[in-house]
């Protein structure tokens, strides 16, 4: 187990269960606003991990308890000056409770007496107020300029000795001690589309606030979850490579394990001769594993092949054993006692051993992919390895940038290494394809995906994953024939690769292939009967875009309860109820829309899936506008008779600028010159762009910003008496502003 010692907080809202009774969904809505808008970004400002939801309150861990403390203190104003305009019964409050103490890690939660400590404490705190444990009191004093109310010993559930309390005064020391919370980017991110589940290394997409906890819900029966079940054996010999189990006593080694399991079961999935289950299931099913039978069973597999690694300094003790689950009797089994540099031959070994004893017989060209070595460098290789893993387990901010750190540093020590490259690649697809800024712009996260994707065809033109990703790109890009070639290539050189298969259904559900689209999908399927939350939402889109949709909700209802921060679940599922005249679903789950992504809007939908089939692109805007997804952000609605001419609007584009406001309150600048260009200006952004006049309609296009698109909208003269500063209004698919010239 792994100990450490750490600032732990626990937060929790009072009477949620009465404020549900009274308004379920306002109630839902106001805690995940709190997560999103007060939680998430002040807990990054103090270096805080949230750790977990808990229904109605947060877990979260800081390094530093003077960081805890700040964290608390703000977060408790914050709320209270929200609360000023609400009635008691109305005010949203939460209590929380603060220790320090020894915790333990496993497997991303934390436990230990220093979490239960601040659990108890959080329940003798004041409705909105802080109590913390006397060590957290102890380690502040000096270093927090605020007022401490002793509350003596407390006898608390489950901790044996008496806890000394203190009450946080949120007085006008607090008060002064508070600072300002940087705002979020005012211009409206586009929300890169869930195209597919990030490919291979990149499987899981970004969770600001896990847990998996549905965030509405009705008394109407939800679809049952997807669950794994069982399949008759496919007609060609199948197999799972489990887990293997490090067995070195290091945890260090964890990966290495790791790696070599992922390693065997890529290298594998190469022979089409076999049927190999993906990555995920096997992972899925690890800690759960019984009988070899049993989990044959489940996975719909004959064959399964587990072992224990061992590292000792350049040493490698591996042991493997190739079972057949119908007669549970060993069919190959074997020790290597090898250098760690003869890795690549061990595991060419073990590939060659199974294929002999289940008689595959090898072309040339999987002989040649499977013999092939990734690089000569073995320290290259750990870092890849080490990326990958990471990868695998995608769940915030950090783990994208130690993924790809991980590659580089692999690229750095061996220039020449494919599947590093195709790993960064795959990492700049998802941050293109998903806008998160917070690594690069979408324009930067582009060229880097084409770039990587391209240096790694370079070095082996056989790199399923860069063909993969070639395919999302050029899906967008409405390179369609392009597209379904680089994803079909993807599925001809990994045959038993899920993610490849499910890019393919995807690019052909885009390109009116239906039948064949579902076909795909079923072998992905097949390959992964326990999906990650990311492809659920893949297979839930291509469902949806067949017409599928009662099969497709399931798929997008367990999607939405894995990632309750992303958007486009909520949205195909307001979509797919309203068209399915379920009409309280298709309400709340347009409301999770929108709390999600304030100014979502048909129009923007509209300019955002403009490489859809037409009959696609309306069937989802009709449902969309059924669930009550508005025509503009905001629900603007300018009068004809408000609105500018051509000849009009020319006036306010011609070596002009507009100051002004977005509808969230941004103030901004922004100047239009008479030779097309413009530039934008407000507290945080500075761009620079084009614009140009089609008619009576202003279009933009901004590099980085809603995959490099021209989006179109209007001006009105204002008539809306919340904004009487501002001459006119602009509303655009992603923005609405209100603003006047600024020479006038």
């Amino acid at each position: 187990m792994e100990r450490r010692l750490a600032a732990v907080l626990a937060a929790d809202m009072v009477g949620y269960s009465r404020l549900m009774g009274a308004d379920e969904r306002g109630t839902f809505a106001a805690f995940r606003r709190h997560i999103r808008e007060l939680f998430s970004p002040r807990a990054a400002q103090y270096h805080g991990r949230i750790i977990k939801l808990t229904g109605d309150g947060a877990l979260i861990e800081f390094a530093s308890i003077v960081d805890c403390i700040a964290f608390a203190v703000e977060l408790q104003l914050s709320l209270r000056a929200e609360n000023a305009g609400r009635s008691e019964e109305a005010r949203y409050r939460y209590r929380i409770g603060i220790n320090i103490g020894d915790i333990i890690l496993d497997e991303g939660d934390i436990y230990g007496d220093g979490v239960n400590v601040a659990a108890r404490l959080e329940q003798v705190a004041d409705p909105g107020g802080i109590c913390v444990s006397g060590p957290a009191h102890d380690q502040v004093k000096g270093k927090l300029d605020l007022t401490f109310e002793p509350l003596g010993e407390r006898r608390v559930k489950n901790i044996a000795e008496p806890v000394v309390a203190y009450r946080v005064i949120l007085d006008d020391k607090a008060q002064a001690l508070a600072t300002p919370l940087v705002p979020a980017d005012e211009v409206q991110r586009s929300r890169r589309r869930w195209l597919a589940p990030a490919v291979a290394g990149a499987a899981l997409l970004i969770v600001l606030a896990g847990g998996g906890i549905a965030w509405w819900r009705s008394d109407t029966p939800a679809p049952s979850n997807v669950e794994r079940v069982a399949y008759p054996l496919p007609d060609k010999p199948s197999i799972a490579v489990l887990p293997f189990i490090n067995v070195s006593g290091e945890d260090d080694q964890d990966h290495l394990a790791e790696g070599l399991t992922d390693d065997l079961i890529t290298e594998l999935s190469k022979v089409s001769g076999l049927f190999v289950i993906a990555r995920h299931s096997v992972f899925a099913i690890g800690d759960m594993a019984g009988k070899i039978q049993d989990v044959a069973a489940d996975l719909g597999v004959r064959y399964v092949l587990e072992g224990t690694l061992r590292r000792a300094g350049a040493r490698l003790r591996i042991n493997v054993n190739l079972i057949d689950a119908l007669t549970g009797g060993s069919l190959w089994a074997e020790s290597y006692d090898r250098d760690y540099a003869d890795l690549f031959a061990l595991q060419d070994d073990v590939v060659g051993k199974i294929t002999n004893a289940l008689s595959i017989q090898l072309s040339d060209g999987e002989r040649d992919q499977i013999t092939r070595i990734p690089t000569d460098n073995l320290e290259a290789y750990d870092y890849y390895m080490r990326a990958e893993q990471e990868g695998f387990h995608f769940s915030d901010v950090d783990t994208y940038r130690r993924s790809l750190s991980f590659y580089q540093r692999a690229i750095d020590i061996d220039p020449e290494f494919a599947d590093a490259h195709a790993g960064i690649a795959a990492v700049a697809v998802d941050v293109w394809r998903n806008d998160y800024n917070f690594l690069w712009t979408a324009a930067v996260a582009r060229k880097i995906a084409y770039d990587a994707a391209g240096r790694a065809l370079k070095l082996d033109p056989g790199n399923a994953r860069a063909h993969s990703v070639l395919a999302l790109l050029q899906l967008v890009d409405g390179r369609t024939a392009e597209a379904e070639e680089s994803a079909r290539r993807a599925v001809s050189l990994q045959p038993n690769d899920p993610e490849a298969f499910g890019n393919l259904a995807l690019v052909l559900i885009h390109t009116g292939q239906a039948e064949q689209a579902l076909i795909e999908l079923e072998t992905a399927l097949r390959l992964d009967p326990t999906p990650p939350a990311s492809f659920q939402l893949l297979a839930g889109v291509v469902l949806y875009n067949a017409g599928a949709l009662e099969r497709a909700l399931p798929f997008l209802e367990k999607a939405w309860e894995a990632l309750p921060e992303a958007e486009p679940a909520p949205e195909y599922l307001a979509a797919a109820y309203a068209r399915l005249a379920n009409e309280e679903r298709a309400e709340a789950a347009a409301a999770g829309v929108l709390e999600l992504f304030p100014a979502a809007n048909l129009t923007y939908y509209e300019n955002l899936y403009d490489y859809w089939p037409q009959d696609q692109l309306r069937r989802h805007l009709e449902g969309l506008r059924l669930a009550g997804i508005p025509q503009w952000p905001f629900d603007y609605e300018g009068r004809d008779s408000e609105r500018l001419s051509a000849t009009q609007l020319e006036d306010l584009v011609a070596n002009r600028t507009w100051t002004g406001r977005h509808r969230n309150g941004t103030t901004f600048m922004q100047y239009y010159g008479a030779s097309g260009n413009t530039a934008y200006r407000s507290a945080n952004t500075n761009i620079t762009g084009t614009f140009e006049l089609r008619g009576d309609r202003l279009c933009e296009r901004f590099e980085g910003y809603f995959l490099d698109r021209w989006t179109c909208g209007y001006v009105f003269r204002n008539t809306d008496e919340e904004e009487p500063d501002a001459d006119y209004a602009h509303v655009s698919p992603h923005a609405l502003r209100y603003f006047s010239l600024a020479d006038q």
